[in-house]
């Protein structure tokens, strides 16, 4: 099967990272490809135009990354990725997710022509990314980050994880001992080290 993904994106990252975590690298083949562009030929593949986008050796098609982990998951067991248990556990990987959704609006603004920029945008989405990187420091704190691999450390990992390269004005290590000593040990990981963005 083929996963398509942009080096850049974080959600695809997530994926290439479970692909490696897994061993399935021989049966995952991770394609490189363009996007935000009308003529992407990804459309061909994905009429969304989003990466991550998984190919099965069936030819369908699979998007979003969390549906993308959840069939590797299945289809490549036994699962790899601890489950979240109880609703607090499954609180905190929506809370992880709608971080690095702001983070992206954030990203997307900052990449359009300077003039074109919404300066309430940026200036909502940086307020939104320096306050959630207090609370997850709280959380890296509390030590619930240090469990076994599960989805909230695939995407505060991803989120994070040479954010200092392609985001240097996102000040989010300041101030959060925690969090950026958790981001940096896993960062440590071989499959994070494989799946450095290019800045």
């Amino acid at each position: 099967m083929k996963l398509y993904v942009t080096l850049t994106s974080p959600y695809a990252r997530m994926a290439r990272v479970l692909v490696i975590e897994k061993g399935i690298e021989e049966k995952v083949t991770v394609v490189p490809i363009a996007t935000r562009t009308l003529d992407t030929p990804l459309l061909a593949i994905n009429p969304a135009g989003r990466v991550p986008t998984l190919v099965n050796d069936g030819g369908e098609m699979f998007d979003e990354s969390a549906l993308i982990i959840d069939y590797l998951e299945a289809i490549y067991g036994p699962p790899l990725l601890a489950p979240p248990v109880g609703w607090a556990a499954k609180r905190l990987e929506a809370h992880a997710r709608s971080n690095l959704d702001g983070l992206s609006v954030w990203i997307r603004e900052l990449r359009r022509l300077p003039e074109h920029r919404s300066p309430i945008i940026l200036e909502l989405e940086e307020a939104r990314g320096l306050r959630l990187a207090k609370e997850f420091n709280v959380i890296a704190a509390s030590g619930a980050l240090d469990g076994p691999l599960d989805r909230v450390q695939l995407l505060l990992g991803c989120t994070y994880h040479w954010r200092d390269k392609t985001m240097p004005d996102f000040d989010w290590r300041n101030g959060n001992p925690h969090l950026s000593a958790w981001v940096d040990r896993f960062g440590e990981r071989e499959s994070m080290q494989r799946t450095i963005p290019p800045v």
